[in-house]
């Protein structure tokens, strides 16, 4: 008998999982599925669970092609089924051609002696996926942007440092398709915002222009939030931003970007590592200036980059938001007061968001 071995978090089972499902049992006699656990997903997609881990268990269970469901504890991403599948003994793992840990998963299929076997994914006459229905249950019509402190290109998969994070913020005014308060190609998250106003997975989305998955991650939780570098959106913590409240402002640069035509530009990763452990810490601090200091230290990564040095308008710290080269750039002040006092037309004043 050829036993064969999928996994996955599975959250909202739709069309895309069962195809999935169907090909993956065609290739033997026996299917054995993996579902990761609910802390597994909040490790792996920075999130909560959409349904109770008995009801997918059962709903999977309940398929004709699948013959045995278990559950994956391991912590180790993206190997979380690690014990499961070794206790299976499967012949082979299957995995879909666009699954971002294939490497990985390969090493470990040659060092257990198991055959990996990479299907191409079968798409319904009308696709959807746990983000597009979660988007479209919650009924989104207004969703924040974002503002990145420091840590930023460590969410693209190949820049990703172990000891790096990704800090960033939801602001408002808020967004909807019909209302767009922010200038086009401003680096504020605009693409992943568009994505998920509009059903879409937005992190694929981003993934697949060859950016990475931070914009569409923290729009998603909204907050104030510290993400581990890595392939794909781990949430480290998050906190209420509301010690931010009166503190930014964006400035218009007056030049949109383009964040692809950015990613392969000589720049010190080293700079861009220390600014967000440094912004890590200011955040578990809730100290406006230790943020500034990882703002700062952003700021002069973006600077030895080639961006043109920022006006001064009297702020802690300044960088430019995104990938820079234009856009906007965004201000934080120690005081209310000191950001009331801007008078430029080419700002606008937001607020830290949480949902």
């Amino acid at each position: 008998m050829r036993r064969i071995f999928v996994s996955g978090c599975f959250d909202i089972l739709h069309a895309g999982h069962t195809m999935f499902f169907k090909q993956a049992r065609a290739l033997g006699d026996h299917l054995t599925v993996s579902v990761a656990s609910d802390e597994v997903l909040r490790l792996y997609k920075g999130r909560l669970p959409s349904l109770p881990l008995d009801n997918k268990v059962a709903l999977i269970e309940s398929l004709r092609d699948v013959d045995r469901v278990v559950i994956s504890s391991n912590e180790e991403i993206p190997l979380d089924f690690r014990d499961n599948i070794l206790a299976d003994k499967p012949h082979v793992l299957v995995v879909n051609e666009d699954d971002l840990d294939t490497q990985i998963k390969s090493q470990f299929c040659h060092e257990y002696g198991i055959e990996l076997i990479i299907i191409p994914r079968i798409r319904p006459a009308n696709p959807v996926s746990t983000t597009s229905i979660r988007a479209q249950i919650s009924g989104h019509v207004r969703i924040p942007l974002r503002v990145d402190f420091a840590g930023g290109w460590l969410d693209v998969p190949k820049f990703s440092r172990s000891e790096g994070y990704i800090v960033n913020c939801t602001i408002e005014p808020l967004v909807g398709l019909d209302q767009w308060h922010y200038r086009l190609g401003g680096g504020l998250g605009g693409s992943a915002a568009q994505a998920l106003l509009r059903s879409r997975n937005a992190i694929c989305d981003e993934l697949a222009t060859g950016v990475g998955w931070q914009d569409a991650a923290v729009i998603g939780e909204t907050g104030l939030c510290v993400w581990r570098s890595g392939k794909s959106p781990v949430l480290d913590f998050k906190v209420n931003p509301d010690w931010l409240s009166g503190l930014m402002l964006l400035y218009w640069t007056r030049a949109s970007h383009h964040t692809p035509n950015l990613v392969d530009i000589e720049r010190d990763f080293s700079a861009i590592v220390e600014a967000s452990q440094i912004a890590r810490v200011s955040v578990l601090r809730r100290s406006v200036l230790d943020l500034a200091e990882a703002i700062n230290t952003t700021y002069r990564a973006q600077l030895n980059e080639g961006m043109t040095p920022l006006p001064d308008l009297g702020s802690l710290a300044m960088k430019y938001a995104g990938s820079g080269h234009g856009g906007y750039a965004l201000y934080l002040f120690d005081k209310p007061e000191k950001r009331a006092s801007i008078e430029c037309k080419d700002t606008l004043i937001i607020e830290p968001y949480i949902r």
